[in-house]
This record gives structure tokens, C-alpha cells and sequence, in this order.
């Protein structure tokens, strides 16, 4: 059996190259890392080579964690170069734990991550994918631990962890996923704030925190990918919803990772400082799913994400208002998401990309 880690890198090679350096220290035998690139113009790419060679180290950014990540695992590793067409129609290479995939351009989150999938896929071997932020730093344990908890329930499909604060790692972001609320199209936090107020009892929950969610082999065949239509946000609310009636949720308790939260698109739990592209595509994304999956809740998304639009104006944020108006009204307009291809995915033309100037042209999506 193998183990396919997925890690999804836009201009983030310090993050991704730090994440590495942990995901390389796991207990388990028999992993493989596939990192996509969603068109980085820092040459992160180069600079992940150079890490895989041995000639620049990963630096910690916080010395409680500083263990996860040194000293360094031996290198040179050995690494696959391919693109995102070279990478959806074969199989891994064989002799690389490493495979680095440029993707041709910003595709988005769950685009991104399909790429991985698709060719991971092609492992005959492969039961469980792991999809992982690049903006982490894991336990050695925490995928043997989320193995475990799947194999011990067959029924479920997608399983998450604990996830805890890089900077402050007594603080919880996330107990394996949070509720969402279909009359507002907002998550739900669960109450737990600290380390200390976890319990042994799982908390409810109706998605798996996209930091951090493994898959098995038999949930991508049945239920498929990712819905790439969102570009971000939704995508893991949607996958739990059209897992509904086949298969569960899980929460692996003793898998930790630490995670630096929002730094690829600016999504920070703090909403003042989430950037103008974050709080663009959280609109359309929220309408589209409610389109999918709960239109009687459409009127009342609606009414929120309007209020939360008249909220920004009322700081005088003129920016914000328009950009969560401007991509409420594409939510409303865009075509309701289809299912992602297991399949390598026909394209007619070159590979679609997302830019920042798409926020301000709303239509070359």
C-alpha cells in the first residue's frame, strides 16, 4: 500500500519547503509528496529543487515547532519534474517520492489539487491521498493516525485532524472540520478555543477543514473531486455534501498538524485583514453552493452577504462593498457547479488560469 501527499504551492516556497522538511519525518512507510504549482512567479519551483538537493535548509518560523523540522532529512531526494497535461495522463514516477508538477497557471484550490489527485490516482498501489496545505508543519504521526481512524471505520470517506495554531500552538483552529449554516452560508466554529478545553467526545461536524483532509481511494471513485468551479471556498462543503448517504465524516483526535492559516490567499479568521481576492471569491462561492444544494436558503445567503457588503461600506471600505457585490452577482449568474472529471479533462484551449486581475474582471472566469 501507498500514501500520496498533495501539497497545492502559489508563490510560497519557504512555506512549502518548512512543510516538507516535516512530511518528510513521518512515521509512515511508503509516502509520496506531489507538489503542484499553481503558476508562482518567486521561482518557487527552483527553489524547492534546491531544497531537495541539499542546498538551502527550511527555516522555522516558530522555535516550539523548530522540531518538526530539523535537523534536516537526508538529502539529495530524488524528484520528478512534469506538467499539469504530463502529470493528468500518467503515473508517478516510480523512483521519486518527490514529484513536482507545474500547473501552468493560478487554476484555483480544488483545480489545483485535482491535478494531484488525477495522478496520484494512477497509482495502482494507492488506497489514501492526503491533501495538505502548504502552510503547515505536521506530527510525524499525523497521518499514520488518520490511516488508522479510516481503517477502523471503512465507512468513512474523509477524515481530518486536529488542527492548531503556528504561531500559538495552544490555541485550535479546528477539531477535524467545522458546521455550516445553510440559512446564512457561513461555517460554524465549534466552541473549543485552547488545547485545554478539548475532550475525548468528537464535536458534530459537516465538513472536513480543507488544511488538512485525507481521502480514500473508493470516496474519490464513487463521489469524485473536487468542484473546480469555485476556485475557492465551498469546495469542501460541497464534496461532504455529495458524500451524503454513502459515506462519513471522520476526526483522527491524535493527528496534529500547525497551521499558519490563510497565507496563499489571504483568508485570515480575521476578516478586516482577509485580502480583496479572498473576500471576492468567499461570496460567489457561498451563492453557488446554496444554488447547488440549498436554493430555499438562496434568499436569505443573499440578504447576508448584503448585509456583510453594507458592513464594509459602513467602515468606509468602498473596495470591499463593491468586490462582495461584484462576485455575489456572478454566484447568482455562473453556471451551477458540476462534479470535477476523474479523468484527464478535455481542454480546448490552453490551462485556465486565475489571476489578480480577475477581481477586477469578473468575466475572464
Amino acid at each position: 500500500m501507498r500514501y500520496w501527499i498533495i501539497l497545492l504551492n502559489w508563490n510560497g516556497w519557504k512555506d512549502t519547503i518548512e512543510c516538507l522538511e516535516s512530511v518528510f519525518r513521518l512515521d509512515c512507510a511508503s509516502v509520496g509528496v506531489i507538489v503542484c504549482d499553481n503558476g508562482s512567479t518567486d521561482g518557487s519551483m527552483e527553489q524547492i529543487e534546491a531544497w531537495a538537493r541539499g542546498e538551502i535548509q527550511a527555516q522555522s518560523g516558530n522555535p516550539q515547532l523548530a522540531h518538526l523540522i530539523s535537523p534536516p532529512v537526508p538529502k539529495p531526494i530524488a524528484y520528478h519534474k512534469t506538467t499539469r497535461n504530463g502529470a493528468e495522463s500518467s503515473a508517478p514516477h516510480e523512483d521519486a517520492p518527490l514529484i513536482l508538477v507545474q500547473n501552468g497557471g493560478n487554476i484555483g484550490f480544488p483545480a489545483g489539487n485535482n491535478v494531484g489527485l488525477r495522478h496520484a490516482l494512477r497509482d495502482p498501489e494507492a488506497r489514501y491521498f492526503w491533501m495538505l496545505n502548504n502552510d503547515t508543519v505536521v506530527d510525524p504521526a499525523a497521518l499514520s493516525a488518520m490511516i488508522r481512524r479510516m481503517e477502523q471505520e471503512p465507512k468513512i470517506g474523509l477524515c481530518g485532524c486536529l488542527n492548531l495554531d503556528y504561531a500559538n500552538p495552544t490555541l485550535v483552529q479546528a477539531q477535524g472540520g467545522f458546521g455550516y449554516n445553510r440559512w446564512m452560508g457561513r461555517s460554524r466554529a465549534h466552541a473549543v478555543r485552547t488545547v485545554k478545553e478539548l475532550t475525548p467526545r468528537p464535536p458534530r461536524i459537516d465538513y472536513v477543514n480543507g488544511a488538512s483532509m485525507v481521502a480514500s481511494r473508493i470516496f474519490l471513485e464513487q463521489v469524485g473531486l473536487m468542484e473546480e468551479s469555485y476556485i475557492h471556498y465551498c469546495e469542501e462543503t460541497d464534496w461532504a455534501m455529495r458524500a451524503r448517504g454513502k459515506f462519513t465524516l471522520g476526526y483522527a483526535r491524535d493527528s496534529v498538524i500547525y497551521h499558519k492559516l490563510g497565507m496563499a490567499l489571504g483568508s485570515s479568521s480575521d476578516r478586516a485583514k482577509r485580502s480583496l481576492r479572498s473576500e471576492g471569491l468567499a461570496a460567489r462561492s457561498r451563492i453557488l453552493f446554496t444554488r447547488r444544494f440549498a436554493r430555499c436558503a438562496l434568499p436569505s445567503v443573499v440578504l447576508f452577504t448584503c448585509l456583510s457588503a453594507v458592513h464594509r461600506l459602513t467602515r468606509g471600505d468602498i473596495e470591499r462593498f463593491k468586490m462582495i457585490l461584484v462576485w455575489m452577482w456572478k454566484g447568482l449568474t455562473d453556471s451551477i457547479p458540476r462534479t470535477a472529471a476523474m479523468e484527464h479533462p478535455r481542454r480546448s484551449g490552453p490551462d485556465s488560469a486565475l489571476d489578480d486581475s480577475t477581481l477586477h474582471n469578473p468575466a475572464k472566469l
